[in-house]
């Protein structure tokens, strides 16, 4: 310990054992005091300043040492000869800062004595603990102990030796960096030593121009300034001018709008008065033609003369062009809502439909005014809030508020959108495999070719698409009917489905979106074996649905008991084909909209609603072949939609389909022990045929 410190202090003396090493504070807060402590305490000091041991304290060593370095310098009394005040005061501190130098390296001295001091003392007491312990085996534990504490250091060195490794490269990359933006510096400073040349040539050039029309303005005469000012004066009257008669625009244009608004509103007025004038023409149309019709079932009973005169009026009646109203006075948009003033409306239906029957000639163009008249009505009041309210959805989730639109009725511009919606979150189309159905069929003939091609000319004779062989829409049916045959084999074709497919080509558009959709329907919303060869599904429906009009309608269903009507001659075909040719066009795609959103549910609601819509009609008919001569065409006559959207989802509930199911079940039951007691009666039959012999 005193080797190390005797190589750092050199020939200086050391302190005492007893010293305070840290005992040098006192005269760093006082340092300029030193020299005035010098010549005050002199030898007393000295005397006080030893230790009972007889060793100097550290204050003596202090007070000696600021004696010996400041014995290079001159006096106070050579001071006040030599110099002034000024330089007295510099040469003090002066030796203030020679002394503060010293106190920092004296401290700098004692923090590595003392780390020196705790070294030796940490090795003091390792190699005690070696000399004490008294077997080996203490000692070996002693050197492990050891050994590992070297690994664990070296481990940390080689750690920092790595760290610093990566500071030295970070500090060669900051390097780098940082010479490369002095270089780009060195270059902005050039480009700014480079524009301020170029300024400064311009602005000499500028003071060269601008003194030279100074000294040409001196020589402008008085005329020159007054026509000047007389110029300017016309300017400012012409500005003047101008904002009067931008002020007089302004106003105008304020009063042409008020005007336009007036009229706007007054426009709007005016088509809704006229829309409710046409649809009141359309009513009184409506029952003139019902009173031709009375008159018409009545005329073997008139005079010929009043009969003559009855068939005049009814062909004159026939010849009326539904078609020309006033819809020059009708905005577009009251235009559109007018489709049955075409003769197609927007799928290709006929809008009036065109009977064979003379006597029903006329009951279709009074159903074509009702139902105009209907949608003259319901266009402000329904159709456009309705229309407003799709316009806002923009994602589809299912909610009870989509339910409730898609019930309402989907408009035209959004129903193609929302039923690709609901057929591809049920059905997950598979890319592809549309065409490999169609490859598949072009090589291989399906034994239900030959049906489809006969059902083909026979499907929606009513729409102008379907209406002859030669329709645009034959070949993509066709394709789209042969390839759902290949798709479902246990199926194959059944009757029925072309009409399906029709329907969902004629809304969707796009073949395989059409194809996806009848998968949809078949094989997701109806039930299983619907459509299979003893159409047993089918059969459990009609039964299921005498229950329910047993239930809802029961003076209807005693009313066709009493005539022995059995309903499912009628109902059959709409539970099969989701009432395509028996609703008008309107009605129909509003019950295929909640039918593809909701289920089979959908058409048990609305044959019920049908029903119902008509009872106090078929009560009056107290006779079986008038009834089932009406049940034949009764659904034609249906032309308020919204009438029976609300009977069907408001006037039958309640409605679970919880119920549907159990009914289903006990009905499938029922049927199926029938089919196989028809099975055995058939068997036995046979048998016995087969024992009697030819």
């Amino acid at each position: 310990f005193r080797n190390t410190v005797y190589n750092i202090c050199g020939s200086k003396q050391l302190w005492g054992s007893n010293g305070n090493v840290f005992s040098f504070d006192e005269l760093q807060e006082h340092p300029e005091n030193v020299h005035e402590e010098q010549e005050a305490e002199g030898e007393g000091d000295f005397k006080e300043g030893t230790l009972e041991d007889g060793r100097m304290g550290p204050r003596l060593n202090w007070i000696r040492k600021a004696r010996w370095m400041n014995s290079g310098f001159p006096g106070s009394e050579e001071l006040s000869r030599d110099k002034n005040s000024v330089d007295k005061v510099s040469v003090l501190q002066q030796q203030i800062l020679t002394l503060t130098e010293e106190v920092k390296s004296q401290k700098e001295l004692v923090k590595l004595l003392h780390k020196a001091l705790e070294a030796a003392q940490q090795e003091k007491r390792v190699s005690s603990m070696y000399l004490t312990a008294t077997e080996d085996k203490d000692r070996l534990e002693l050197v492990r102990h050891k050994v590992r504490q070297i690994a664990d250091l070296t481990s940390r060195l080689e750690a920092l030796e790595q760290e610093k490794k990566e500071l030295e490269q970070i500090l060669t990359l900051r390097d780098s960096h940082i010479q490369e933006l002095k270089e780009h510096v060195q270059l902005l400073m050039e480009k700014n030593h480079a524009k301020q040349e170029v300024i400064m040539t311009l602005t000499e050039q500028m003071a060269r121009d601008v003194s030279d029309p100074l000294q040409e303005a001196n020589t402008v005469t008085v005329e020159t300034l007054y026509k000047q000012q007389e110029e300017i004066e016309h300017l400012k009257d012409d500005i003047d001018a101008y904002k009067t008669q931008n002020q007089f625009l302004n106003s105008e244009i304020h009063q042409v709008t008020r005007l336009w608004t007036s009229v706007a509103e007054n426009e709007k007025a005016l088509l809704m008065k006229c829309a409710c004038l046409q649809a009141r023409n359309c009513q009184m149309e409506s029952k003139y033609l019902t009173v031709l019709r009375k008159l018409q079932e009545a005329v073997p009973g008139l005079p010929n003369s009043h009969a003559e005169l009855v068939k005049n009026l009814i062909q004159e009646a026939l010849q009326w062009d539904v078609k020309e109203e006033a819809e020059e006075a009708l905005s577009f948009e009251l235009n559109t809502a007018l489709c049955p003033s075409s003769e197609y409306d927007e799928y290709g239906f006929m809008t009036v439909p065109d009977y064979e029957i003379e006597d029903w000639k006329l009951l279709a163009k009074i159903q074509a005014l009702e139902i105009k008249s209907n949608k003259l009505w319901s266009q402000e009041i329904v159709e456009k809030p309705l229309r407003d309210r799709w316009n806002s959805i923009g994602e589809l989730n299912p909610c009870a508020e989509l339910k409730s639109l898609i019930r309402s009725g989907i408009p035209v511009e959004h129903r193609q959108r929302v039923w690709w919606w609901m057929v591809s979150r049920h059905c997950s189309p598979v890319p592809g495999h549309y065409q490999r159905l169609l490859e598949q069929s072009r090589s291989t003939e399906h034994p239900a070719c030959r049906q489809i091609e006969l059902d083909l000319p026979r499907t929606l004779t009513n729409n102008k698409h379907f209406s002859s062989p030669t329709s645009q829409l034959i070949p993509r049916l066709r394709r789209v009917l042969l390839a759902f045959s290949w798709h479902n084999p246990a199926i194959g074709y059944c009757q029925g489905l072309n009409r399906l497919a029709a329907v969902a080509l004629l809304v969707l558009e796009d073949e395989e979106s059409a194809f996806w959709c009848l998968v949809y329907i078949v094989e997701n919303l109806m039930p299983a074996d619907y459509y299979s060869e003893t159409l047993i599904t089918s059969q459990v429906d009609q039964r299921v649905f005498k229950d329910f009009l047993s239930e809802k309608l029961p003076r209807l269903m005693a009313h066709f008991e009493q005539y022995h009507i059995d309903v499912s001659l009628i109902t059959f075909n709409w539970f099969l084909v989701a009432f395509v040719d028996s609703l008008v066009s309107d009605i129909l795609l509003r019950v295929w909209d909640a039918f593809l959103y909701e289920g089979t549910k959908v058409i048990f609601r609305y044959a019920l609603a049908i029903f119902k819509y008509n009872e106090e009609e078929i009560l009056r008919i107290h006779d079986s072949v008038e009834i089932y001569q009406y049940l034949r065409f009764f659904t034609r006559m249906i032309t308020d939609g919204r009438k029976l959207m609300n009977i069907a989802f408001n006037d039958l509930n309640p409605f679970p389909m919880k119920l549907l199911r159990n009914r289903r079940s006990m009905h499938r039951e029922e049927l199926e022990a029938e089919l196989c007691e028809l099975e055995q009666i058939k068997a036995a039959y046979v048998k016995e045929r087969a024992e009697q012999g030819p």
